[in-house]
């Protein structure tokens, strides 16, 4: 099967902290509400039922999971919903113990009983949800669906029907891993992002192209900014503090400036010494993932939990390397990043709970390494080489976060995976890749392996490592 995957569908605009636990349960309740109106059952919906299974269940609560289900049974976007409007509309339904489902018809719901945490796994994924809607003519109808990271939604039966027949992809540079798009480069003599911006052209207009990808930019643009002018304790019982806004003081110091581009050009007019550069980038991811735990609007690259190793390289690259550099560059940058991130999707999996952390904060930093390589001058070569280093020096991270919460350790991780993407992107750019030993192909699939021998309790399940190590009622 060969499968398409946009820039738009690895790059999604959407609300945190998850983009496995929270992005997607609420993208499946979305669907589920599709299926009745399809079903023509939406109108005679009684009552509805949520069961969460395996690492949704176990970390779900931290995660949010309860709460997305509820905002898109509820018929709301998570790429649009104002954020203040998001605990109005919670409250209504714990409070009235009814949900307007799809915004337009009333049922009842009761919070506390009708989403069920079952601790067991389905088969076919480690997150798995079913939906029941009991009927008025005392019928059920139920949908079963599988969160698999990166905001994305399947159904177990339309998967197995795809494995039946042969889909061709549609794109005319149909990339199924690495060696694959490093040779459409060398064959029509094009870049890595022209090779993307191709095959995006297939499916819709170089404007919606252009204006989507800075869209995408903004969003990220903006949230660095919310993080850095925003403080406080972070909710969920862990009482993580704030860091990206005192580092944001004690770097840019009295500066004048109203928005987030006034802000970015004013960073720019910034001498950084080479120490500070370590604490801009940290600063910029932290400001993102603190957005992130705290249910604020981010873009999934590839997850929410590791949605600020994108944006503060890219912010890293413009700010510091070429304050030159504006919208050619950051589309190009992104474009890169996407397909670095749907090769890591096809040939392994960008979901914590199936590989660990590598799975994330790994590929995040293998994405945005390759995609600074490119924006720096480097062949198509050192941009694959790029990105295999990152993934190399992240095999094996687990993911056991304290409370289910995407706090400890994932905001710090962020720091960590786009410092070394900068430093990733640099050595490729200093190696013949003729050199290079480890083609990405066999990392993607040594991750993949990786994945499947690790212990499940390391899969994002709060079961082991630090989400055992550490009491959460101690901190």
């Amino acid at each position: 099967m060969e499968e398409c995957i946009s820039v738009f569908d690895m790059l999604k605009i959407g609300i945190g902290p998850s983009s496995s636990h929270t992005l997607g349960p609420w993208r499946a309740a979305e669907r589920f509400l599709r299926e009745l109106q399809n079903e023509n059952y939406f109108k005679i919906v009684n009552h509805i039922k949520v069961d969460l299974y395996g690492s949704l269940s176990l970390t779900g609560k931290g995660h949010a999971s309860d709460l997305a289900i509820m905002l898109g049974l509820s018929g709301q976007d998570p790429e649009y919903i104002p954020i203040k409007n998001i605990d109005k509309i919670i409250n209504n339904i714990k409070e009235k113990n009814l949900i307007l489902l799809g915004n337009e018809i009333s049922v009842p719901f009761f919070f506390e009983q009708d989403i069920i945490f079952n601790k067991n796994f389905l088969p076919f994924h480690a997150n798995g949800l079913t939906f029941t809607a009991h009927l008025l003519d005392n019928t059920e109808y139920s949908s079963t669906f599988y969160s698999i990271g990166g905001g994305f939604v399947v159904k177990e039966e339309r998967v197995n029907a795809i494995k039946k027949h042969v889909i061709k992809c549609a794109f005319p540079f149909p990339i199924q891993n690495a060696e694959e798009l490093l040779n459409y480069t060398i064959d029509q003599n094009k870049s890595i992002s022209e090779i993307v911006y191709e095959n995006e052209k297939s499916m819709r207009s170089e404007e919606s192209i252009d204006y989507e990808l800075m869209r995408l930019w903004h969003t990220m643009l903006e949230c660095m900014y919310i993080g850095c002018h925003s403080e406080g304790i972070l909710p969920g019982g862990l009482n993580v503090r704030r860091r990206a806004f005192d580092m944001h003081q004690g770097l840019i110091g009295l500066a004048n400036y109203s928005n987030p581009q006034e802000w970015l050009e004013e960073i720019r007019k910034t001498k950084v010494k080479f120490r500070q550069i370590l604490k801009w980038v940290s600063c910029f991811a932290l400001a993102v993932n603190e957005v992130n735990a705290d249910l604020g609007r981010v873009v999934t690259a590839p997850t929410n939990g590791s949605a600020g190793v994108i944006p503060s390289v890219l912010m890293y690259y413009l700010v510091i390397e070429n304050h030159k550099a504006g919208n050619k560059e950051i589309k190009q940058f992104l474009m890169v990043a996407s397909e670095i991130g749907s090769v890591f999707k096809k040939g392994s999996t960008i979901s914590a709970a199936m590989g660990g952390c590598q799975a994330e904060i790994g590929v995040s930093s293998a994405m945005a390494a390759g995609a600074l390589c490119e924006i720096m001058g480097g062949t198509p070569d050192q941009v694959l080489m790029a990105a295999e280093i990152a993934m190399e020096h992240h095999l094996g991270l687990t993911c056991d976060p304290i409370g289910g919460l995407v706090q400890i350790p994932c905001i710090e991780r962020n720091t960590m995976g786009a410092i070394k993407a900068i430093h990733a992107a640099e050595l490729a750019m200093e190696t013949d890749a003729k050199n290079a030993k480890v083609p990405l192909d066999k990392v993607i699939d040594t991750m993949w392996q990786t994945a499947k021998d690790m212990n499940s309790k390391y899969k994002e399940t709060s079961e082991g490592g630090l989400a055992v190590a550490v009491n959460m009622a101690d901190c």
